[in-house]
């Protein structure tokens, strides 16, 4: 708890700074947060409760601002409230999702299948950027694309963008296209292991080093049986730890196109967040937390990041997402079969 306390003293000090602020001010950020918070409740009943739950709340979270937001002219009094949102809590939400990482579960996969998720995550993370290039899509849309392959679906795209800076037009495309092709692997991928002679082992490495999303993981991967679901989980899990090298080269490298060289650069590009991201992820290596405790906490911030989603759907307009193109889908398609391929001819030649 000690441990808990000291960090949110350090993220308010260094990010929200609400305390500084005139009361009116940190006033007016409620009712918009009032409206998210309903938002984000409905998509979350929404999935727990309907058949539509193999999707991710988030991307609930996210269309139905959208729709809310292309249907109604929100008011002034709640952009306060939606500016908070796309921001701190968005970055707030990031950093607990350490809690859900553990470095003693992703050792216990092995070497060699570490091995095969850093080289098949980091090819996929640059051929991906590369391929951006060669279509012309613009450069955070394909990094938004890039991250959400390569590491772990929507949650990868949120911390993302907190330190690249996004339009809610990318963030919306992006999120909306991992999620769909994810959807697609985890239906396919409980047809294959039988027709590739994949055994349990095999298979279960494969799920977690090449699908999208983690309960896309583990929906997939248990199909096949309890051996290849936890071996799936664990390996996937070690896909998320990837995050944090990744957002520290994307914080540097973008900060270094904007500013002038010098050691204020170098501060600035740090990402904070992700640092104390990072510590709460050794907190739970170590189980400071206790088990009811943390459970509330993840449960708790599921709803923080659909708040967040949802204000990403209000500011977005189905007229900008139409500029976009469908370029960005032939990027994410080629980017998911470049992972899945490599990934497979690796376990094929080492494990199956």
């Amino acid at each position: 708890m000690v441990v808990i306390g000291l960090l949110a003293i350090v993220f308010i000090n260094m990010n929200l700074q609400i305390l500084k602020k005139p009361i009116d001010r940190s006033l007016s950020i409620l009712p918009g947060l009032f409206l998210l918070g309903a938002i984000a409740f409905f998509s979350l009943q929404v999935h727990d409760r309907t058949a539509i739950h193999f999707l991710n709340p988030l991307l609930i979270a996210v269309l139905l601002g959208i729709v809310v937001g292309n249907t109604i002219r929100v008011p002034k009094i709640y952009q306060p409230g939606i500016q908070f949102s796309m921001k701190k809590i968005l970055r707030l939400s990031v950093i607990l999702l350490g809690l859900k990482l553990s470095f003693t579960e992703v050792l216990e996969i092995g070497a060699s299948n570490l091995i095969l998720v850093a080289f098949s995550s980091i090819s996929t993370f640059f051929l991906t950027c590369w391929l951006g290039k060669v279509l012309k899509i613009n450069r955070n849309l394909t990094q938004l694309i890039a991250a959400g392959t390569s590491i772990c679906g929507a949650s990868a795209i949120v911390a993302t963008n907190s330190v690249i800076d996004s339009s809610e037009e990318d963030i919306t495309y992006a999120i909306a296209l991992i999620t769909g092709l994810g959807t697609m692997a985890m239906v396919s991928y409980p047809l294959i292991p039988t027709l590739l002679q994949l055994s349990p082992q095999a298979f279960g490495v494969w799920c977690g080093a090449s699908i999208h999303e983690v309960a896309q993981v583990v929906a997939a991967a248990f199909q096949n049986g309890t051996v290849s679901g936890e071996l799936a989980t664990v390996t996937k899990l070690s896909r998320v730890l990837l995050l944090i090298p990744v957002i520290f080269m994307l914080s540097w490298t973008n900060k270094k196109t904007q500013k002038p060289g010098g050691f204020s650069q170098v501060f600035d590009a740090i990402p904070w967040f992700v640092l104390i991201f990072g510590l709460l992820t050794i907190v739970n290596t170590f189980k400071l937390i206790p088990t009811q405790l943390q459970t509330s906490i993840l449960n708790w911030n599921q709803f923080l990041l659909c708040i967040a989603m949802a204000a990403m759907g209000l500011k977005t307009s189905f007229h900008d997402l139409n500029k976009i193109g469908i370029k960005p889908l032939y990027l994410a398609i080629l980017s998911w079969l470049f992972l899945a391929l490599t990934s497979l001819i690796y376990i094929k030649t080492f494990m199956a």
